[in-house]
């Protein structure tokens, strides 16, 4: 079967439904969402989004953060961008019906997070992104020109490579037609063909056996784009969070947000001693790569499968009413996190790389444009900063659809695009051989391409990896397709791009470090103090 769209939006989170709401009074809007619509990184956001609000707080302040956590190699032009067209975007969200938390002043109730040099964080509780996300998709439903497909899985885009060879053989550049979309339910693979097709798909946390992203992360939009030979960065740089609750048979690891770090949670060993003083001048509030390395290099030095979090101090009423979720989570199994301490870990969180965008959310391949993780706008650089991402979001999905409304009426549908040829494919009845595959793919990432890294270890992964993408590959060619299969190849394509951006980076920078090539500390990165 195939369908026509103005815009057809892969992904259900913050980034694809805020923009699929402002293209809709412009053209027929198609959201694809793999599972149920709900079901994005976006709802399990705890901290907030972050934004300047009030005085002391200033714009550049803010920009000078945010340069400072990405290490330097963040676009300067892009942040600058970002940070001032944030007010804009917070009133927008707002006017959509995003309540977040207030002061009895009235005042917007502000927290402070890792990275931050001022109050900046809206919040509602400490489940934010599911506020957003709900009120989002109350507004998306009630669309009219929007339609909503929930389990539909996106297999390709379509470029000029599905049509015939003469035709792809005169084209020099890349062109996006739509998309092949499984319908899971029915099992039946149908061509969605788009005059703008928008990646909102979120990242890619799952190559990882530690993730606090949903199982929904398995980097489809950027292994996507890289088949299509698409400009893909800067995947070297994954964020790990350092305080997911330590649950060792919980899938996907449960987010202490950074957060309570900033209402006055500090960070202990085993044995309860404080360290951070001895990683950074910060403490507890250094940006994340600091404190994820500083928690692995503790959990090292003293053997230990974790470390702790102290909030006992804090008033108990006011950490309850702040965080209902996590106090809730952490006492049904037997943590009461006004009298314990909570074990934590580091765990895979965010991509900071991702398919490379101009400042309109445009990717290298005509009529394709990208937003939220899965995109490499140049904001975080090397490292981003806390409560950035929700914002990044917004700020990006509003451009590309002022972007996308201007392009819409130059753009014709391509008749050309031929139906998905699923002849001489037999079921895969070996299904324990993706689910093995995963292990060990999951297996590779987490002991050689984590926090710390070096060449040897690097070396290992990739030779390693190329014998799951080999097997993987054979079995795809020949299998009627499965989600599970088509998810296995997307996180083997984006692991591969992780460990190869890792290889090229020559240095330790941000989130990438390497024992090979130490870092010098400089003005930048809060010089650890004397001890």
């Amino acid at each position: 079967m195939r369908r026509n769209f103005d815009f057809l939006v892969i992904g259900s989170g913050i980034a694809g439904l805020s923009y699929a709401l402002k293209v809709a009074k412009h053209g027929k809007v198609c959201i694809v969402t793999k599972s149920i619509a709900e079901e994005s990184a976006t709802r399990y956001a705890q901290g907030g989004i972050a934004a300047v609000m009030y005085t002391p707080d200033t714009y550049e302040k803010h920009i000078q953060d945010t340069l400072i956590a990405g290490d330097g190699l963040n676009d300067e032009k892009i942040v600058r961008i970002t940070i001032t067209e944030s007010s804009d975007r917070i009133r927008e969200l707002i006017e959509w019906g995003t309540e977040f938390d207030k002061t009895e002043s009235g005042r917007y109730d502000l927290g402070k997070e890792g990275g931050h040099s001022e109050y900046r964080v809206l919040h509602h509780k400490d489940n934010t992104g599911l506020e957003i996300e709900n009120v989002l998709l109350k507004q998306v439903r009630n669309h009219s020109n929007i339609e909503i497909l929930e389990n539909h899985f996106t297999i390709d885009i379509i470029t000029q490579h599905h049509l015939d060879q003469e035709v792809n053989r005169r084209r020099l550049d890349i062109d996006c037609y739509g998309a092949y979309v499984l319908d899971i339910e029915k099992n039946e693979i149908h061509a969605f063909l788009a005059k703008i097709t928008m990646i909102a798909s979120g990242g890619a946390g799952n190559v990882y056996a530690t993730t606090t992203n949903p199982p929904v992360a398995t980097g489809d939009g950027i292994a996507m784009v890289y088949r299509a030979k698409g400009i893909v960065e800067k995947m070297e740089y994954i964020q790990f969070h350092p305080t997911a609750l330590y649950n060792p048979k919980e899938k996907p690891s449960f987010l202490i947000t950074e957060a309570l770090r900033g209402f006055g949670g500090i960070l202990k060993t085993i044995k309860g001693k404080e360290f951070m003083h001895k990683y950074d001048k910060r403490l507890s509030l250094a940006p994340r790569d600091i404190v994820a390395r500083a928690i692995d290099s503790e959990m090292k030095l003293g053997g230990d499968d974790h470390v702790y979090l102290d909030c006992h101090h804090i008033n108990k009423n006011d950490l309850i009413e702040q965080f209902p979720t996590i106090y809730a989570k952490c006492l049904s199994i037997g943590i009461d996190i006004t009298k314990d301490m909570i074990p934590v870990v580091p765990a895979a969180h965010y991509t900071c790389g991702g398919i490379r965008v101009d400042e309109n959310g445009r990717s290298s391949i005509k009529h394709l444009y990208a937003t939220g993780e899965c995109a490499s706008t140049g904001l975080h650089g090397a490292n981003r900063l806390a409560s950035n991402s929700l914002l990044e979001s917004v700020v990006f999905s509003h451009r590309a659809s002022l972007d996308s409304i201007q392009q819409i009426n130059r753009i014709s549908f391509n008749e050309l695009i031929p139906e998905w040829d699923a002849e001489g494919l037999r079921l895969n009845e070996e299904l324990i051989l993706v689910t093995q595959s995963l292990k060990d793919l999951q297996a590779i990432m987490s002991s050689y391409v984590g926090i710390v890294r070096s060449n040897l270890r690097l070396k290992r992964a990739l030779d390693r990896l190329n014998i799951i993408y080999r097997e993987t590959e054979e079995l795809y060619d020949k299998s009627i397709l499965t989600v599970k299969i088509c998810e296995l190849r997307n996180m083997i394509n984006v692991a591969y791009l992780i460990i190869k951006m890792a290889m090229q980076r020559k240095e330790s920078r941000g989130l990438h470090f390497s024992l090979d090539y130490p870092r010098v500390n400089d003005a930048n990165d809060g010089s650890p103090l004397e001890l």
